[in-house]
């Protein structure tokens, strides 16, 4: 099967360039666009008490926070990069749209192999929902 199109799933922790790398030696290989995509937490969403802090802005300084992020890590690769997204919400809701919008044919994902990775991971949930092809990059403590 040939891709055209892949996004790589980042949550920007300290797996994120192994992840990133991993992605862009498959896009060399298959000569397929690349991208990345991360999703951030939407605390509205989670919080429904009343808070000090004005949450929007704080949201604000998340999305700019993880744009920068991204781009640095599209520096250290050695491949060009079609596209940086940050969402926010639900990751398989946000990675679905994209899916429809941005036309990715693969999902380059992680998943921990620790006591984390088993009890919170997102990874079940994509397995059942992605629209498109998905590729899980084991991660190693």
């Amino acid at each position: 099967m040939s891709y055209k199109h892949i996004v790589v799933a980042l949550d920007l922790g300290e797996h994120s360039e192994y992840l990133a790398n991993r992605a862009t030696t498959l896009a060399k290989a298959l000569d397929a666009k690349l991208s990345f995509i991360h999703i951030d937490v939407n605390y509205t969403e989670l919080y429904t008490g009343l808070i000090e802090v004005n949450l929007a802005d704080s949201q604000i300084a998340s999305t700019k926070n993880s744009t920068k992020q991204l781009q640095e890590l599209s520096d250290k690769v050695d491949y060009p990069i079609e596209g940086i997204l940050v969402g926010r919400g639900d990751l398989v809701d946000e990675l679905s749209e994209a899916i429809e919008e941005k036309g990715f044919d693969l999902v380059v994902c992680g998943h921990n192999h620790d006591f984390w990775g088993k009890l919170l991971s997102n990874t079940r949930h994509m397995i059942h929902d992605m629209p498109v092809d998905l590729l899980v990059v084991p991660l190693k403590s």
